[in-house]
């Protein structure tokens, strides 16, 4: 009797903000997702979605042809037929199709791209969107990462990289602005109350269209008040910046700390429908209480924030 066969259609997490959730989170899909059969990865995502990170996390100690600002130029030659390793000694290889674009031909992606699975190795592409359609192989498993990150293996019958495509870059801007939101929050926190920045260290936890923020004891604040503080920021446009690993720039004069520098919008004006939850929410399970941010203008009660998303419930894939 022929064993039952369990078909994996999709899975959805939450994309986290800050360098040690993306890295976790990528640790946590490789024990949940890989394979060692799986030889080509594809990762879909826009710039500043934490691909990088994530991608870490999943294969730690990989050699990536970029890492931000940085470009390796030995690993984006090494499609080059001039330059390519005929033996394929390395076991994982890592190509950004953006930046791999600027460098070389397509053809020469994708002579090496089959090359390298001919002779058994991995193959990690970003934004593989963009391969697929000379490539003509789909992956053996996708990861999307927008404002959830999204896991699948195609069958026969996809999805084809576009769905996912399609899923993920635009709910990008929810996620960017839920993390200037959280932001602007903490600084307001710090503004009004002298609160520490020190004490936002391992309080981020997660929700649908917003953020979570989770102390041991209720701060005795007045969220009126710095729901009106971030208001305030918000209509003042101003510019936020990279400024670097660990901070980033509000307006002129303005530096604080930030696990994740690079998943923002560009202005404190591109946030929308910004509101606090009136009162803070006990978690009987972790004995913490959450101060809870909005940017989606969801009425619902606190306790249905994280309802199915119907775009993804709707059939997309």
């Amino acid at each position: 009797m022929d064993a039952i066969s369990l078909q994996h259609i999709y899975s959805v997490y939450f994309a986290p903000r800050g360098r040690e959730r993306l890295m976790s989170l990528g640790e946590q899909l490789a024990h949940l997702h890989l394979s060692y059969k799986d030889r080509l990865i594809a990762i879909i995502g826009d710039s500043g979605s934490g691909k990088s990170l994530i991608i870490k996390g999943l294969f730690p100690g990989v050699a990536l042809s970029n890492d931000d600002d940085v470009i390796s130029m030995d690993k984006v030659m090494q499609v080059r037929p001039m330059d390519l390793d005929h033996d394929f000694r390395t076991a994982t290889y890592h190509i950004d199709m953006r930046f791999q674009m600027a460098f070389t031909q397509m053809f020469e992606i994708v002579d090496f791209v089959k090359g390298a699975l001919e002779h058994g190795r991995r193959v990690i592409i970003e934004h593989f969107d963009l391969l697929y359609p000379f490539l003509k192989i789909n992956a053996d498993i996708i990861i999307g990462i927008g404002e959830e990150v999204v896991v699948t293996r195609p069958t026969l019958f996809g999805p084809l990289p576009k769905d996912i495509y399609n899923v993920v870059i635009p709910s990008l801007y929810k996620r960017r602005m839920a993390h200037s939101a959280e932001d602007l929050t903490a600084y307001a926190l710090h503004k009004i109350y002298d609160f520490p920045f020190r004490k936002f260290k391992n309080a981020n936890s997660d929700i649908r269209g917003g953020f979570v923020l989770k102390f041991p004891e209720k701060l005795e604040v007045d969220l009126p008040k710095v729901e009106e503080c971030v208001k305030d920021l918000i209509a003042q446009n101003l510019d936020i910046g990279y400024y670097d690993e660990d901070h980033i720039q509000i307006g002129d004069h303005i530096t604080i700390p930030c696990t994740g520098p690079r998943i923002h919008v560009r202005n404190t004006g591109d946030i929308e429908n910004y509101r606090l939850w009136p009162e803070f929410v006990f978690d009987k399970s972790t004995g913490r209480h959450a101060l809870v941010g909005m940017v989606t203008g969801q009425d619902n009660d606190y306790d249905n924030f994280n309802q199915i998303n119907p775009e993804i419930n709707s059939g997309v894939f």
